[in-house]
């Protein structure tokens, strides 16, 4: 792998997204090419919805992400305040479009995933992570917040969590991720790590790829709402909408017909 190329994509001819962070020197730590180019990948997944129905998210070499690159944090120290802003905004906006892509995400995490890699991971649908993984909220200990992380995170993990993590930096395993909610399932080799992956890739091809996009807006359609009759018309809504579409049609006739769908063919 050439680090001249600091993000890599590559799909497969069935649909399936491999996204590989490739600065494995600098283990795979963020700088402004590494977000810009990651916002260029996930721009381009948008816009192929219909042929990419999996996106796995993995790091090249020892970690999956360090974090801020050193060099990148001391040219970010010259910086003036409207410019460290600008700066953080590109990785707010870069998660955001990860977090918002319709096909269902998958972080896997070895080694170590701090500060933004973290982000990385809760910004995700699933995560899987070696048990023996090092993830840490660490921006505390420079004197910083990890802000632009933090609504992917907090939404991961819930707000008792957040605080405890965010304000000791406290480091913690794969195992300990999967505790918290930060990752749903931990491995203990890449044996069982690639096993995980064709599970997924499994999973997903079973799935209408419309469908996977509503559920996933579901969730954030309905999480904090109260449960009254307006949210009882929101889903009503919701569901009758996937009823009537083509991708519910097939379902429903397949499933009556004891057939696989169009999609799972």
């Amino acid at each position: 792998m050439s680090e001249e190329t600091p993000v890599l994509l590559d799909v497969s001819p069935a649909g399936v997204a491999v996204v590989t962070l490739n600065r494995p020197d600098k283990h795979n730590a963020f700088n402004a090419e590494v977000i810009s180019a990651l916002s260029d990948v996930f721009e381009t997944l948008r816009a192929n919805e219909d042929e990419v129905r999996i996106v796995f998210l993995r790091g090249s070499g020892k970690s999956f992400s360090a974090g801020a690159d050193l060099d990148w944090m001391k040219a970010a120290a010259l910086y003036t305040e409207a410019d460290n802003e600008e700066d953080a905004l590109a990785l707010a906006n870069m998660l955001r479009k990860l977090y918002e892509l319709p096909q269902l995400t998958v972080a896997l995490v070895h080694g170590a995933a701090m500060g933004g890699g973290a982000g990385l991971l809760a910004a995700c649908d699933v995560g899987v992570v070696m048990k023996d993984a090092t993830i840490r909220f660490s921006e505390v200990r420079l004197g910083l917040t990890p802000a632009t992380i933090s609504p992917f995170v907090v939404r991961a993990i819930g707000p008792k969590w957040s605080r405890a993590l965010f304000a000791s930096g406290e480091g913690f395993d794969g195992a300990f991720a999967e505790k918290i909610g930060l990752a749903q399932y931990t491995v203990e080799n890449m044996e069982e790590m690639t096993a995980m992956e064709e599970h997924l890739a499994k999973l997903a091809f079973a799935a209408a790829p419309g469908a996977v996009a509503d559920a996933k807006q579901l969730v954030d359609d309905v999480y904090g709402r109260e449960i009254d009759h307006g949210l009882g018309v929101h889903t009503a809504k919701a569901i009758a909408k996937r009823r009537a579409c083509e991708q519910g049609k097939e379902g429903l006739s397949a499933f009556l017909e004891r057939r696989k769908p169009s999609w799972a063919e």
